[in-house]
């Protein structure tokens, strides 16, 4: 006589009691960690607009972001508005402050807003949000886009700030899974500094910056070529910034058109 152990039900049935004990654990934990994660990405995405406005701690050669126990309160002193583009067939039909934002969208600030989500919105013919910071610093106005696309490996994203003629006055890269010392040297002094001043309009038209491995001007003295440097090594994950950089920002041209008729 066979063990009450050892029959098909005895297996069904605890495979079933293990799943719901392990699905209640995980969404347990899920529900207890979620303040610290959505703290921890409060403070990584403040971190990373205030170094692309040139708000950090940098020394003379290292990237070092604004500390933690201090962030919030220097992103409250330099961010004097958070606005989000809708767009609709790649045109902006509807621009919200963060007031306005927050309350259609249950108190979701828009530094929250998930990049990634809106990109498949819009492929999938859905309306789009487009998260634009206004920050002030020095007597200069600072717009600071956040953009996302494709390396080598896995995603490469960026934080980008420009003046009103679309002019670069600082940036941040970061990457998911480049390669360490080739692609993943995007988020390096050397290669993001390179794009300050940068020009991402040429002869009244949007051209973007492409990383190029043909440029001529290793120095980067040339700020109307739309060309910086690329990485030795990393030409994909250099063609996917350029490609990023090109597709994405573009989406604001109608923004920075506005601002100088307004």
């Amino acid at each position: 006589m066979s063990k009450r152990t050892d029959s098909n039900l005895y297996t069904v049935l605890f495979a079933a009691g293990m799943v719901l004990v392990v699905g209640s654990l995980l969404a347990f934990l899920a529900s207890s960690l979620k303040p610290t994660i959505d703290e921890n990405k409060r403070i990584e995405k403040q971190q990373n607009i205030l170094y692309a406005m040139g708000v950090n701690e940098n020394d003379e050669t290292s990237a070092i972001f604004v500390s933690k126990d201090k962030v919030a309160d220097v992103f409250s002193k330099y961010i004097k508005d958070q606005l989000v583009l809708i767009i609709e067939n790649g045109k902006v039909v509807k621009k919200q402050n963060r007031e306005e934002y927050m309350a259609e969208n249950n108190k979701q600030e828009p530094y929250l807003i998930d990049i990634k989500k809106q990109q498949t919105a819009a492929k999938e013919g859905k309306e789009r949000r487009l998260p634009l910071f206004v920050g002030e610093k020095d007597g200069k106005t600072f717009y600071i886009a956040p953009i996302r696309g494709k390396g080598l490996w896995d995603a490469v994203w960026a934080y980008v700030a420009m003046d009103a003629d679309m002019v670069v006055q600082g940036a941040y890269f970061d990457h998911k899974g480049e390669t360490a010392g080739l692609g993943a040297n995007i988020k390096q002094r050397f290669f993001m500094d390179d794009f300050i001043g940068e020009h991402l309009m040429k002869d009244g038209n949007f051209k973007g910056i492409t990383i190029s491995k043909s440029n001529n001007d290793p120095k980067n003295e040339d700020k109307t070529d739309n060309e910086v440097d690329a990485i030795a090594g990393a030409t994909i994950t250099g063609d996917g910034v350029s490609a990023m950089i090109k597709t994405e920002l573009k989406k604001y041209v109608s923004f920075f058109n506005n601002l100088k008729t307004n």
